[in-house]
């Protein structure tokens, strides 16, 4: 049964989120914006991906539009509180012939959450050569979605999940949800697009990738040992975050998101992703590492 309210749309809450204000022009050394928090999300605590994707547009708001975010690296420093709106302050460190350097700090009462550091860059030409894409991947629309896995469920974050994420999000073979199926694993894909049109603007778009990108990026790590995000005790959180933007993408077409755990240890996960258009071509690269604990004693558990 869907609990969800019939009036909710998760698209124009994310297009609500990513607009940020300019907060009446105020300026110290940093150029402040406003964003808002996430009322309807399922836990307290503020999704990551979010601050990270409206810091990311905080610092685009302050170079031209001829330059597009490459690259940015980034560090959750506190968890963010959900109820609450987001002071972001943007730091122009450098405006070169080609690339653009910005630091954007996220702060709730007074205190950063998110420090990130991003770089811009007017298009430009010259060598070229990608990983491929993984072949034998089975089409999105062949796949089962999140509503249809979860919405029987009658539990706040499975109707969250279900149909408040603005992003149509499909696993390929068997999901982590509620057990790990199958060999473990450390590595697994899906294909995810938002539900519905995006703006037109490049930037908006990669922001809006950087907000899906950290949705299941530690699964990897969980798979490979037989973790599900149902498992009781299950404590996990974003320690850092970097991004790479290879190519012009739309985020509201369907993107392959390929990821891999090379290393869990000391409670951390390191994860690394790609994401392919259905060309094959690779348009964005990301990494995280992130803090997993168990209660001491789960059992079943590689």
């Amino acid at each position: 049964m869907n609990v969800t309210s019939a009036d909710f749309d998760p698209m124009e809450t994310l297009l609500h989120i990513l607009e940020l204000s300019d907060a009446g022009g105020a300026l110290t050394d940093e150029d402040i914006f406003v964003g808002p928090g996430d009322a309807n999300a399922p836990r307290p605590r503020l999704f990551g991906g979010q601050v990270l994707a409206q810091s990311l547009v905080a610092a685009a708001k302050t170079v031209g539009p001829d330059r597009l975010v490459h690259s940015m690296h980034g560090y959750f420093l506190r968890p963010g509180d959900a109820a609450n709106a987001i002071t972001f302050g943007v730091q122009r460190l450098r405006d070169g012939r080609s690339f653009s350097a910005r630091r954007t700090h996220a702060y709730q009462n007074g205190t950063p959450i998110l420090s990130l550091i991003a770089s811009f860059q007017v298009p430009d030409t010259g060598i070229e050569h990608q990983e491929p894409m993984p072949a034998g991947i089975p089409a999105p629309e062949t796949l089962p979605t999140s509503a249809e896995l979860l919405g029987g469920i009658n539990h706040p974050v499975a109707q969250a999940w279900a149909y408040e994420r603005p992003f149509d999000i499909r696993h390929v073979g068997d999901n982590i949800y509620f057990d790990v199926k199958g060999e473990h694993v450390a590595h697994q894909a899906i294909w995810l697009k938002t539900l519905g049109p995006m703006p037109e603007d490049q930037n908006l778009h990669r922001a809006a990738l950087a907000y899906a990108s950290d949705y299941t990026l530690l699964e990897p790590s969980l798979r490979r040992h037989g973790i599900s995000w149902a498992t009781p005790g299950l404590s996990v959180a974003s320690l850092d975050h970097a991004m790479w933007w290879h190519r012009p993408l739309q985020v509201d077409e369907w993107l392959l998101y390929v990821a891999e755990s090379p290393s869990t240890s000391g409670a951390r996960g390191l994860n690394l992703g790609r994401f392919y258009n259905r060309d094959g071509e690779l348009v964005a690269s990301v990494a995280q590492e992130g803090m997993m604990r168990l209660p001491e004693g789960t059992p079943g558990i590689d």
